[in-house]
């Protein structure tokens, strides 16, 4: 981690501001948390206590309805009495005297985040097999939780899911795309053409995945993190963008939660499906368009966080970042989705 730069973090307005909405008087101090693709975290922190967690959107142009605070403030929020474990918030800031651009606060929620296969080789055999089963387990407490029981019935439209994600990401691509790949627009297409029937409306996490949870040391979610893409839709849809980034082991891709789970102790893909499955009665029959989905969706994220590392967007981190790989991860994912769907 490394700590805040002053156009990121303005260290006296915000520790204002968080001191008022707690009984924690500063001063803090804020380190940026590297590995963040989107929207930027910080830890905020105390006599080398870690006390709370702040999210705020990347500096520079940001695209139309995307890093909304606001909007992840609100679904952590509205799950806080539900079975899917969320950190406690603390507030959300819209004035943008303090810091520039809305944020939000968060309690500290202790844990490991196994965000590369460095972090996945501590844990054992039996950890890892209990990660993947409370990974699926959380993610079927997400998908049964009441919409408007909680409050979030008005979140988004509850029907053409497929249609609005292709809409929305292909506007994205048009908006930050670096170069031509007509691949994109060929999978865009099928997924148009070859929608299945939709499940239930759910709660769409629209990231769900090991890196974005939290668990503790026997290998149970504590808390699910990164809420930016959530909206109302097809389960499913979060069930395929899972298996995406979890590979088997004769699959290992050389970065990412891939590799982590390609260790002895983690579930294969079929395993994890065929859990899902069971607990929700779901016929799994469309997976495999759903992880075409998933693949093609992530092309399009993945141009944007790279367009704005190009831009300088993303604040400094103590991490090198492999541009080249990065780039050509795009291509990669929008093949990998052709594939699935059979697109010569």
């Amino acid at each position: 981690m490394v700590e805040a730069s002053p156009d990121l973090i303005n260290a006296e307005r915000v520790t204002s501001w968080i001191s008022r909405q707690t009984d924690v008087d500063g001063p803090f101090s804020y380190h940026l948390i590297a590995g963040g693709r989107s929207n930027l975290t910080f830890t905020v922190e105390q006599d080398g206590q870690t006390l709370f967690v702040l999210r705020r959107p990347p500096v520079g142009p940001l695209l139309p309805s995307a890093h909304d605070m606001a909007r992840e403030h609100r679904l952590m929020g509205a799950l806080r009495d539900s079975d899917v474990p969320v950190p406690e918030m603390i507030g959300l800031c819209q004035d943008e005297r303090v810091n520039g651009r809305d944020f939000y606060v968060m309690r500290f929620v202790d844990g490991l985040v196994v965000r590369d296969i460095d972090v996945a080789l501590t844990t054992s055999v039996s950890v890892r097999r209990t990660i993947s089963e409370s990974l699926i387990k959380t993610l079927v407490a997400l998908h049964r939780v009441d919409i408007d029981q909680v409050g979030l019935g008005d979140l988004s439209k509850r029907t053409g899911y497929i249609e609005r994600q292709v809409k929305r990401w292909t506007t994205q691509w048009e908006n930050s795309r670096t170069r031509d790949l007509p691949i994109v627009d060929a999978v865009a297409k099928a997924l148009l053409a070859r929608m299945p029937q939709p499940n239930p409306t759910a709660i769409a996490h629209g990231d769900y995945r090991l890196s974005n949870c939290m668990v503790d040391s026997q290998g149970f979610v504590t808390a699910v993190l990164d809420w930016e893409l959530c909206t109302l839709g097809e389960p499913m849809a979060d069930l395929g963008g899972l298996l995406g980034y979890w590979h088997d082991p004769q699959e290992i891709d050389p970065s990412g939660d891939a590799e982590s789970t390609g260790l002895p102790g983690f579930l294969t893909q079929h395993e994890m499906a065929v859990m899902y499955s069971e607990a929700m009665n779901a016929d799994i029959g469309s997976i495999i368009y759903y992880q075409a989905f998933a693949q093609w969706r992530l092309a399009c994220i993945a141009e944007g966080v790279y367009a704005r590392y190009l831009g300088g967007q993303q604040g400094s981190q103590d991490e090198e970042i492999d541009l080249e790989r990065m780039k050509s991860s795009v291509s990669e994912r929008a093949e990998r989705a052709a594939q699935l769907l059979n697109i010569d």
